[in-house]
């Protein structure tokens, strides 16, 4: 599900139970609402609300180290697809085809990560958009002296490691995130929002606090949610090195 819906929903749960608390603060004899009443209330929804904090920053440190690896594995994988197109330069003419079954591999792999960014007419090949071609085309090559041995052998070394690398994006595209925690964070905010509206003062100034701060509780899900989705939605793991690494290829 889309992370701004999540949030969104989490906004109305959130919210609605701060209303619900209104509503039993009308209906609730006054000595229910006692101080007595009203401090032990606030000290077990302090303990919640410390968990709580705890749990979301759990989730955001999560969230932010599963977006910081992806974005350095992209950057690595740059890196490499630069390096392995000197080497196969360095190998000789030989190696002006493979050179061009890299290029639309990477290109291939730019469209696969950032789905914003791929073309609907491109028709791959599916052993070449996973290097499959490129890699049995570096094994074939018949090096002629020790120079192209050394370098063919960079080449097997460079193309596994992308390789490595490209399946194991794919192996972390699904969420990081257990929806049970998920849900468990919201419904401890439900509960804490819930005892805000019970003790809270019914007018407009409190309606419009808790309609802020549960907009930024709600916002917070949002953002760990978006990181933890590198390569869709609003916060994406950037591009740039590997698009640059496609427009220097060959040159």
């Amino acid at each position: 599900m889309n992370a701004a819906v999540i949030a969104g929903l989490a906004f109305v749960g959130i919210f609605g139970t701060t209303l619900v608390g209104m509503r039993l603060r009308a209906a609730l004899p006054d000595h229910q609402l006692s101080a007595e009443t009203k401090d032990t209330v606030r000290v077990g929804m302090g303990l919640v609300a410390t968990m709580t904090a705890l749990l979301l920053g759990l989730l955001i440190a999560t969230a932010k180290g599963s977006y910081d690896t992806q974005r350095s594995q992209v950057i690595q994988m740059a890196g490499r697809v630069g390096y392995l197109d000197r080497v196969l330069t360095l190998y000789g003419p030989e190696t002006a085809e493979i050179r061009s079954l890299l290029h639309v591999s990477t290109e291939s792999l730019i469209q696969k990560l950032w789905l914003d960014e791929r073309s609907q007419e491109a028709q791959v090949d599916p052993a070449l958009a996973t290097g499959q071609v490129v890699y049995s085309s570096i094994h074939k090559l018949a090096p002629q002296n020790d120079e192209q041995r050394a370098l063919k052998a960079q080449a097997l070394d460079t193309i596994n490691d992308l390789g490595k690398t490209r399946w194991l994006l794919f192996a972390q595209a699904d969420t990081s995130i257990p929806t049970p925690l998920l849900v468990m964070v919201v419904v401890w905010l439900a509960i804490i929002f819930l005892s805000f509206g019970l003790f809270a003062p019914t007018n407009k100034t409190v309606v419009v606090a808790m309609i802020v701060v549960s907009l930024l509780v709600s916002s917070a899900l949002f953002l760990i949610l978006e990181l933890d989705r590198p390569f869709d939605g609003v916060i994406q793991v950037s591009s740039a090195p590997m698009s640059n690494a496609l427009s220097n290829l060959g040159r």
